[in-house]
C-alpha cells in the first residue's frame, strides 16, 4: 500500500529557498511571467492591478477559470502572478512534475524575519450531474448572494487576499505576509506538499498559517485525518449454477465491507471521542462499489472505495493495517484455495494528517483577536492545515469566508457580507504585521 504522506520530500539542509539539489531546482524554477494576458472563459473580463479591483471583481475572474482538479490551473496561476507581481510581491512558482499545474507563493515585507501565511487552494470539484440554475463558471449575483463553482470553496478567500494585496504592498510590514495558492487540494491535498517542502528551505520559518477554508470566519483549531483506499478483487468466473467451484469477487468484497462496518461500530462504541467535533469519533465509510456482469455469471471482478476519517491523534494506520490483515488471513487463503490466481489488493489513494492546534497557542489567540471572537470549534472534513501543522511544523488554524454546507453542491454561493468579514480579518492581520 502507498501512503501519500510518505512521499513528501524533506530537504532541510539549505538555509534559503535557493539551496536545493539540482533536479529539484530545475523542476521548481520560477516560471517567467507570460507575455500575454491569461485566458479565461468568454465573457469574463481579466482585471489588472491598475484597475484596483474589489474582491468581487477578483472572484468573478477566478470563478471564470475552470479549475476542476483534473484540469490545469495554469491560467488561473498566471492571473494570480500578474496581479501580485504587479504590486511588487516576491513570486515563487512551483510546478508539478508534468508542468500542467503549479503552486504559487507571493510574499510582501521583509525576508529575514518570520511572518504569516494565508493559504488557499485553486482547484474546485466537478459540476457534472448537478442541477445548476446558472452557469457555474460565470459569477452570478442574486439578492446579495454570489453564485459560482468555488465561490465559497474557496475562491472567495483567494479573492479577498487579492483585493487586500495592495494594502499589503503599501504597508510598512515588520513581519512578512505570504500568500500561498496550491493545486489539487480536493483530491488529497497533493500540491501543498511541495509548498511545505519549499518553505522548509526558508532561512526563517513562518510564525503561523491561516488556511482560508469556509468556516463562516469561525476559528477551527482541529480537523480529522483521512486515509482512503481503492480495493480491487479478482476472482474466477463461471456459471452461477456451479458457484461453489469459482471465486465470487462480489462475495469476498462484501465480507470485507462487513468487517469494515464492524470495525466502525466498535470504534464508535468503545473508541476515543471528542465532543467538540460535529462527528465526535473516528468513522469508516464505503462510497463506491462496482462488480458483476449478469446474475447467472459468478463475478470475476469487484472494485470499491472506502475511507477512514480519524480523530487527529488516532492511529489511522493501525486501522488500515487491521483491514489488510483481514484480507491476508481471512479472505485470500479461501480465495486462492479455489483459484490460485485470485487476488485482493488495497491501494492507498488519499492520505493526509489531522490538525490539532492547542487553544492556548499564540496562533489561535491571534486568530481569535483578528476575527473578533473568543470561541473555537473542530470539524470532520479535512484541509491543508494538517499538512502545514504536522508535516511542516507550522502552527495553523483554519478560518475563512463562506459555509462548508454550500460547498460541492449545485448553486454554491458566498455573500457580500462574508467577503467583507474576511477582508476585515486580513486588514487586522496587516495592521498586526505592521507593529
Amino acid at each position: 500500500m502507498v501512503c501519500f504522506a510518505n512521499r513528501l520530500r524533506h530537504n532541510k539542509g539549505g538555509a534559503s529557498c535557493g539551496r536545493r539539489d539540482t533536479a529539484l531546482r530545475k523542476r521548481h524554477a520560477r516560471t517567467p511571467l507570460f507575455a500575454q494576458a491569461p485566458t479565461t472563459r468568454p465573457g469574463v473580463r481579466v482585471v489588472t492591478p491598475s484597475d484596483q479591483p474589489s474582491s468581487i471583481d477578483h472572484l468573478r475572474a477566478l470563478v471564470g477559470f475552470d479549475t476542476v482538479s483534473h484540469r490545469s490551473n495554469l491560467a488561473l496561476v498566471d492571473y494570480l502572478e500578474m496581479t501580485l507581481s504587479g504590486l511588487g510581491a516576491r513570486i515563487e512558482r512551483i510546478p508539478n512534475e508534468t508542468g500542467d499545474k503549479a503552486n504559487l507563493i507571493a510574499s510582501f515585507g521583509p525576508e529575514d524575519v518570520p511572518g504569516y501565511i494565508l493559504s488557499g487552494h485553486t482547484d474546485v470539484v466537478p459540476v457534472d450531474g448537478q442541477a445548476w440554475s446558472t452557469d457555474p463558471f460565470t459569477l452570478t449575483e442574486r439578492d446579495g448572494k454570489l453564485f459560482g463553482r468555488g465561490a465559497t470553496d474557496m475562491k472567495g478567500f483567494l479573492a479577498c487576499c487579492l483585493a487586500r494585496a495592495p494594502q499589503m504592498a503599501a504597508a510598512r510590514l515588520n513581519a512578512p505576509l505570504h500568500l500561498v495558492f496550491s493545486y489539487d487540494e480536493e483530491v488529497g491535498c497533493l500540491g501543498v506538499r511541495d509548498v511545505i517542502d519549499w518553505i522548509g528551505e526558508w532561512a526563517v520559518p513562518p510564525l503561523g498559517c491561516f488556511v482560508g477554508e469556509p468556516t463562516g470566519m469561525d476559528i477551527v483549531t482541529s480537523h480529522k485525518a483521512k486515509r482512503a483506499f481503492e480495493a480491487s478483487v479478482t476472482g474466477s468466473p463461471g456459471h452461477s449454477s456451479r458457484a461453489p467451484y469459482f471465486v465470487n469477487a462480489v462475495d469476498y468484497a462484501a465480507e470485507f465491507l462487513v468487517e469494515l462496518r464492524r470495525l466502525g461500530r466498535e470504534i464508535e462504541e468503545t473508541g476515543a471521542r471528542d465532543p467538540l467535533f460535529d462527528v465526535p469519533f473516528t468513522t469508516t465509510h464505503v462510497g463506491v462499489i462496482h462488480g458483476g456482469e449478469a446474475l447467472n455469471i459468478v463475478p470475476e471482478h469487484c472494485r470499491f472505495e472506502f475511507e477512514f476519517r480519524a480523530l487527529p491523534n488516532e492511529d489511522v494506520d493501525a486501522m488500515a493495517d487491521h483491514m489488510q490483515r483481514f484480507v491476508d488471513t481471512a479472505l485470500l487463503p479461501r480465495m486462492q484455495a479455489v483459484s490460485a490466481n485470485a487476488s485482493f489488493r488495497l491501494e492507498s489513494t488519499i492520505a493526509y494528517p489531522g490538525l490539532d492546534s492547542a487553544p492556548e497557542h499564540e496562533i489561535v489567540i491571534l486568530a481569535k483577536r483578528l476575527a473578533g471572537r473568543n470561541d473555537h470549534r473542530k470539524v470532520a472534513y479535512g484541509t491543508e492545515g494538517g499538512r502545514f501543522s504536522k508535516t511542516g511544523g507550522i502552527p495553523t488554524v483554519v478560518c475563512g469566508p463562506g459555509d462548508i454546507d454550500r460547498a460541492h453542491k449545485a448553486d454554491e454561493f458566498i455573500t457580500r457580507n462574508e467577503l467583507s468579514a474576511c477582508e476585515a480579518f486580513i486588514d487586522r492581520l496587516i495592521s498586526h504585521a505592521s507593529r
